[in-house]
């Protein structure tokens, strides 16, 4: 696929439209409903016994499809769509966004002086193909004090981050140690964004 070629990101986040911008894929942000009257296009409620990789696949195609429904009911011009979702994941445990100080607080006391999994699926969806891949870092923070845990949380940083952190602001002080894709700890894993868009054959 000729990145000269717009998309449609199915995604608010302003790091995964930076990453877009930095390898000069032409893209139109494509919103999907996350509040009432009709309540949200995808939930992120983890199923029972649904394991990361598995989750983080499954919300990813769902953001994918609804996002397309989404282009086809506002009669917008077809163009590929790019959703993602990222799964901050400690012994097996997903850590989503905090809804407050003391669920940021907890996720930074687990995270802290140990090594935990980012995981990272993006999927696209045009016409009837699909084609996804999940990207996996291994991120290390160091040990942690109960005072400079409670200052990053007085930040506005942790709140709209899974895992309650971001390593491209005030945490990358906390990190000794990636493994991985930069790109993908912050949302967007770019070579394998890339490379499934240029698997698209496009007229």
């Amino acid at each position: 696929m000729s990145h000269h070629q717009k998309i449609y990101l199915a995604s608010k986040s302003p790091r995964r439209r930076e990453l877009l911008r930095q390898v000069s894929i032409d893209f139109e942000v494509l919103l999907l409903r996350d509040a009432p009257p009709r309540g949200p296009d995808v939930t992120e409620i983890v199923l029972p016994g649904e394991l990361p990789d598995a989750y983080v696949a499954r919300v990813t195609q769902e953001k994918a499809q609804a996002a397309w429904d989404a282009m086809l009911s506002r009669r917008l011009f077809p163009h590929p769509v790019l959703a993602a979702d990222t799964t901050v994941v400690i012994a097996q445990e997903i850590l989503g966004k905090p809804a407050n100080r003391e669920e940021a607080i907890a996720m930074l006391s687990k995270l802290a002086g140990n090594t935990h999994q980012v995981l990272t699926s993006i999927a696209i969806k045009y016409q009837h193909q699909l084609l996804q891949c999940t990207q996996t870092s291994e991120v290390t923070f160091a040990a942690l004090t109960d005072a400079q845990i409670a200052a990053y949380c007085d930040s506005t940083e942790p709140y709209d981050k899974a895992g309650g952190y971001g390593i491209q602001g005030m945490a990358a002080r906390f990190i000794t140690h990636i493994s991985g894709s930069y790109s993908g700890i912050m949302g967007l894993p770019l070579y394998e964004t890339t490379a499934l868009l240029d698997r698209f054959k496009l007229n």
